[in-house]
């Protein structure tokens, strides 16, 4: 069965995933490419109603506090949701999909619950059988980290919720966390070989279209393979 390339974009909270995988999306179909963007969680789906009642805090106001491979869970059943209401028929068609967040995530988010060492990485093998094994999703052909300093992602964040006038999540409210993600990020990526984009330096970030040209030939270099 033909099978297209899944790749993804991976960041904390704030460094611009969003951003990235609009102009990627919109560069590939530019030059030819059958491509489709998608988004996790996606809160648009029923299915993800219990990752919005752990984001809002009904589980607890604390991240750390809510068990780990239970919120797996609920965002691995968003993904499967997705995969096979909107977007399976296009990537066994052969076409790019561009995601934004994918099991990634929660190797990061929820692995950091857990101590480093032999608990953690039984973690990650257990994450890794649900949701490629026992779900049936496409593992991805290749992840971009988009690295954005923590002091670069507070400032960024602090300014998105002033002007979305919105009450930030569980994981946004919590400063220390998301240094934490950023750490399991830089730990991750060096791990398991993900294309490492620097989009700040010295707390300041970098242009929007100076990271693009570099998320750009971290794809194309992808699709090379």
């Amino acid at each position: 069965m033909p099978k297209g390339k899944l790749i993804i974009v991976e960041a904390g909270d704030a460094s611009g995933k969003a951003t990235q995988t609009h102009k990627l999306l919109t560069r590939l179909w530019a030059d030819g490419y059958p491509a489709h963007k998608i988004s996790f969680p996606d809160y648009e789906s029923e299915a993800s109603a219990p990752v919005r009642m752990y984001l809002r805090g009904d589980f607890g106001d604390k991240a750390e506090g809510v068990n780990p491979y239970a919120a797996s869970v609920f965002y691995a059943v968003d993904r499967y949701a997705s995969f096979q209401t909107a977007w399976r028929k296009f990537y066994e068609a052969g076409d790019i999909i561009i995601a934004d967040r994918y099991t990634t995530s929660n190797m990061v988010h929820q692995g950091i619950k857990i101590a480093a060492g032999a608990a953690r990485e039984n973690f990650l093998t257990w994450l890794f059988d649900l949701e490629y094994n026992k779900l049936g999703l496409p593992q991805p052909d290749g992840v971009v980290f988009l690295d954005m300093e923590p002091k670069a992602a507070e400032k960024l964040l602090a300014a998105r919720a002033k002007e979305r006038g919105a009450s930030p999540d569980i994981h946004e409210a919590n400063l220390a966390y998301l240094r934490r993600c950023h750490a399991a990020y830089t730990e991750l990526a060096k791990k398991y070989g993900w294309r490492h984009i620097i989009c700040s330096e010295g707390g300041i970030p970098r242009s929007v279209d100076d990271i693009h040209a570099a998320v750009y030939e971290a794809v194309t270099n992808i699709l090379l393979q």
